[in-house]
């Protein structure tokens, strides 16, 4: 039954429902990036419009952090596929009615419900990569994850920020695109079939099958770097358009280009895990950060920005599948979905952090200060880092 699964994982069609299902998690928040300047000023009578604007774009973070632990318990006790589903129509739905909403406050409840949904199709989706796949398949197949992931968000970042320069509405009509793969779901994926006999995947084997320091760890990773990496598409339009006068295309493609590096950098993850261990990869990718960053914070100057933006990318491509590929690989099946879970919680609730972070520290030192300072807490990873490879050697 297992090569059954294993076989019908391996056509085409289910390969690339995954795949641009893993793309709808990205586009949750980056799409309409490029509109939070002119809802800014629509908004401009609201009183806190500074921040509920700029939460509209993190607000979903925090309901994938909180729904994704619940997303996991459920999958591993009743299935992926037909959740999968109902999550990709409710994606649609949520995503989209930001065009037609007039209400700040309606607008953030639309995107709570969006939240609800990519915890489960994030989660959902690397937990059926984790399943179908194994070995360095299953390497492969996690870096292609994370590739289509930046694509797509190089894709919608720069379709949203032509739309944006139209009107701040438009951009919201992307999420459509969700409803989409609800058929394509429904024809290609397949529930994987668990062997809850296996001795070794039974509840009481828990406690000694996780490594659960091993986790924690990843999961803290995955908690500071998306606070860090959120200062990009939170801050950096204000940032743009304060230093370089730049207008919403602009804006779109310089975190669009970001996207692109991003998705390049994981395409050769799988070359890269070949030779490295997964602590001498995320010291790659935190110097990485920490010298796009700097790059960032210390020029106006919108070519160099876009330098830093390549850098940062670069960096960014490993940490997912990195994460990603260390926990489905240590987790056994039975357990699968609520550690995949937990990662998908740690992301998001870092994308939810990052604004209460870079905010007051931008009022403080300003937004070019606030980019170096994120440079100087990655070098301090990078440095951490180093010393657990010189150990390790």
């Amino acid at each position: 039954m297992n090569a059954e699964i294993s076989m019908k994982a391996s056509s085409r069609l289910t390969q690339l429902t995954l795949m641009i299902s893993s793309t709808l998690t990205v586009m949750a928040g980056a799409t309409i990036a490029p509109s939070l300047p002119a809802m800014r000023e629509h908004f401009t009578t609201d009183p806190n419009a500074d921040y509920l604007v700029r939460l509209t774009l993190t607000l979903p973070a925090l309901f994938i952090a909180l729904g994704a632990p619940l997303v996991g318990i459920t999958i591993d006790r009743m299935g992926r596929k037909y959740l999968l589903i109902l999550a990709l129509g409710l994606y649609g739905i949520a995503g989209s009615s930001g065009f037609l909403l007039d209400s700040l406050q309606w607008l953030l409840v639309s995107r709570a419900f969006l939240g609800i949904s990519v915890a489960a199709i994030m989660t959902i989706s690397t937990t059926l990569i984790g399943d179908y796949y194994t070995g360095a398949t299953r390497t492969k197949f996690l870096g292609l994850q994370a590739s289509f992931m930046g694509l797509g968000g190089l894709l919608f970042l720069t379709v949203g920020g032509f739309l944006a320069d139209i009107s701040w509405r438009l951009p919201f009509l992307i999420y459509l695109i969700s409803l989409a793969l609800v058929p394509l779901a429904m024809l290609s994926l397949y529930e994987p079939v668990r062997n809850p006999s296996n001795p070794t995947n039974t509840i009481t084997d828990e406690p000694q099958r996780l490594p659960s320091t091993l986790i924690a760890i990843t999961y803290g990773i995955a908690i500071l770097t998306q606070i860090v990496f959120y200062f990009i598409p939170v801050q950096l339009p204000f940032y743009l358009t304060q230093v370089a006068n730049t207008n919403a295309a602009q804006e779109g493609f310089a975190i669009a280009l970001l996207s692109l590096f991003s998705a390049i950098s994981s395409i050769f993850y799988r070359q890269v895990k070949i030779r490295l261990n997964f602590i001498a990869i995320y010291g790659i990718a935190f110097i990485n950060m920490a010298l796009g960053y700097g790059i960032i914070g210390s020029t106006g100057n919108y070519g160099f920005v876009l330098v830093g933006l390549i850098i940062t990318g670069s960096g960014l491509g490993l940490l997912m599948p990195n994460m990603n590929l260390c926990l489905t690989t240590v987790t056994p099946e039975i357990f699968r979905g609520r550690v995949m879970s937990g990662i998908t919680t740690s992301f998001f609730l870092g994308q939810f952090l990052s604004p209460f972070v870079s905010q007051p520290l931008s009022k403080v030192v300003g937004l070019g200060g606030a980019y170096g300072w994120a440079s100087g807490f990655m070098f301090i990873l990078t440095l951490i880092t180093l010393f657990f490879v010189w150990r390790s050697r």
